[in-house]
């Protein structure tokens, strides 16, 4: 109801109001200010005061175009004749196939090695900020990388899925948690589904570079495509080792005034949105007061706890329903359509149309969230389409032999338009929500564990989709749309009930939503006043001993205003 109001009253507490040190008033009225003018703020005031957020936002975001680009070598391979002839068997019409078990063991190998990295992730991201924890990434891929290079067999290949996968499980939550908190939120649903247009980059790039070797009958065929993840490692260590680290991490950590410091790295000089980065930093600190108030700890197993438990919830389902809504059967796009009936060049042809869309359609979900629509009904409505098209594709399965051509053909057509659905809604605005509905505190183990849901499902299904499609196993064929069609309806009611609606919220006003307990049909008309009482004192005490800290730097240094 939009009359209906929310306030973030704390539970009544001892304030020696002798000591200023203690009440922190201008804390609470410079948080008011900073909160008031984010939520005023427009996009193009947004893009003119934070530009640099957007640049460092956009280089760390291309971990994630190394990412998909490696990735997408997993499962493009499997219709690579070149590839199949060194991993594969001989069949009997001559031609060569990786089985369908080991088919799902190479594209398993990489989801474990990314759900224990992701696990990871939540540990080491919290105790040594983002950019070093990409950094040594990076490292470590590096010398991963060698045992693609080097492969012998489909063993060391699994032994190098699994190995570059613990990083890529990082990549997968830490850029979009460096872009949720740089950015205001005039800038947070923008910089946070643009690692999805890096996801349809890095997917781009490898498809194309599959495409060219199509033609080549040596072994470079499929090393060069392994030899070229090599490229990305080194100019990105660059840019993490002089990008700014989140000030909301510093605050986290009490580094107030290293805060203070990484925010006028990210912004610019711009007189007409009067912003002021001791606000700012004010609005900072006041939230993770107000969270620490909420939450009892910032451990795995408090990701579980009280309200944070529904919070948890939603992403990991956030997360999941990409998997569940039939992603995982178009990652198999080549294979699939060379099942259907078409040629393997064909196949790639189509499948660098379709990852084409997957950039494209990102910026197609940009448009509709600037004429207000929001990413509940960006992700409901998304997924009712997904689910059409899933349907229809099941019953071009019926087409006749005779004509299996132009099934094909219209297979491929009807997996674009998947893929236009798909990455103008679910696809797009999953990184937006799955950013913003946890809480700062447990932001990066909440994703982890989201992601972590993720890769569990994707498990099951890259078991299931090798089967259903190998000619050698089920054979389904594009009957598999049936079966993901009718997931993807019972994903369209959970997100009905349970998805909330994030867009134009303050993280504090988004904390105290979940606390009280507002339905998620409720979420965007209830009102909510975060400032209604102080949080407790003794939190806003142990961050003030370092916010004073900021002060003294401020006097010495030029305003910023």
């Amino acid at each position: 109801m939009s009359d209906e109001k929310v306030s973030a009253a704390a539970p009544e507490a001892h304030i020696d109001t002798s000591d200023p040190s203690k009440t922190h008033p201008d804390v609470i009225d410079h948080a008011r200010s900073a909160a008031n003018k984010e939520q005023n703020m427009t996009l193009m005031q947004g893009i003119k005061l934070y530009p640099k957020a957007v640049a460092w936002s956009i280089l760390i975001s291309t971990c994630i175009v190394m990412e998909g680009f490696d990735i997408v070598l997993v499962n493009n391979f499997y219709a690579f004749p070149q590839w199949n002839k060194k991993y594969g068997q001989l069949q009997p019409d001559g031609t060569y196939q990786v089985s369908a078990a080991w088919q799902a063991g190479l594209s398993n190998g990489a989801n474990v090695g990314s759900i224990i990295g992701l696990f990871l992730n939540g540990w080491l991201s919290e105790r040594f900020g983002y950019r070093y924890t990409i950094i040594g990434c990076m490292i470590w891929l590096c010398g991963c990388i060698t045992l693609f290079f080097t492969a012998q067999n489909v063993q060391m290949l699994l032994a190098a899925e699994i190995l570059c996968g613990l990083p890529w499980g990082i990549f997968q939550t830490i850029c979009v948690t460096y872009a949720s908190e740089v950015c205001p939120i005039a800038l947070r649903g923008y910089l946070t589904t643009y690692v999805n247009f890096c996801w349809g980059l890095g997917q781009e790039i490898g498809i194309g570079i599959l495409r060219s070797m199509i033609n080549r009958t040596d072994e470079w065929a499929y090393r060069i495509p392994y030899g070229l993840q090599w490229i990305w490692p080194v100019p990105l260590m660059v840019g993490l080792w002089l990008a700014p680290e989140s000030p909301w991490w510093l605050v986290r950590k009490g580094r107030v005034a290293d805060a203070k410091k990484s925010l006028l790295r990210l912004t610019s000089l711009n007189r007409e949105t009067d912003f002021d980065a001791d606000e700012t930093v004010a609005m900072m600190v006041h939230t993770t007061a107000l969270e620490e108030k909420l939450t009892e700890g910032s451990s795995y197993i408090d990701c579980f706890k009280g309200v944070n438990r529904r919070r948890t919830e939603i992403v990991c389902m956030v997360w999941a329903m990409q998997n569940l809504s039939g992603n995982s059967f178009s990652n198999y796009s080549t294979y699939f359509l060379e099942q259907a009936g078409m040629s393997a060049e064909h196949a790639y042809s189509f499948a660098l149309g379709q990852y084409a869309i997957n950039m494209i359609g990102v910026f197609g979900a940009w448009g509709l969230m600037s004429f207000g629509i929001g990413r509940r009904s960006l992700y409901l409505y998304g997924l009712c389409g997904l689910c059409t098209v899933l349907c229809v594709l099941g019953f071009l399965g019926l087409v006749p032999e005779a004509d299996r051509q132009k099934g094909a053909l219209a297979t491929g057509s009807l997996m674009i338009g998947w893929a236009v659905v798909y990455q103008l809604t679910v696809g797009s605005v999953a990184y937006s929500l799955v950013s913003e509905l946890p809480s700062r505190r447990l932001q990066i183990k909440t994703v982890a564990l989201g992601r972590i849901f993720y890769g569990i499902v994707g498990i099951v299904n890259a078991v299931l989709a090798p089967y259903m499609l190998n000619p050698t196993a089920w054979n389904w064929s594009n009957y598999t749309g049936f079966f993901w069609g009718g997931i993807c309806f019972l994903c369209v009611i959970y997100t009905y009930f349970r998805l909330p609606e994030p867009n134009g919220r303050t993280f504090a006003e988004l904390g105290v939503l979940f606390e009280k307990g507002v339905s998620a049909r409720k979420f965007a008309t209830t009102k909510v006043d975060v400032f209604h009482e102080s949080v407790d004192d003794h939190v806003l005490d142990r961050l003030a001993k370092a916010d004073q800290a900021t002060v003294e730097t401020v006097e010495q240094a030029p305003a910023h205003k």
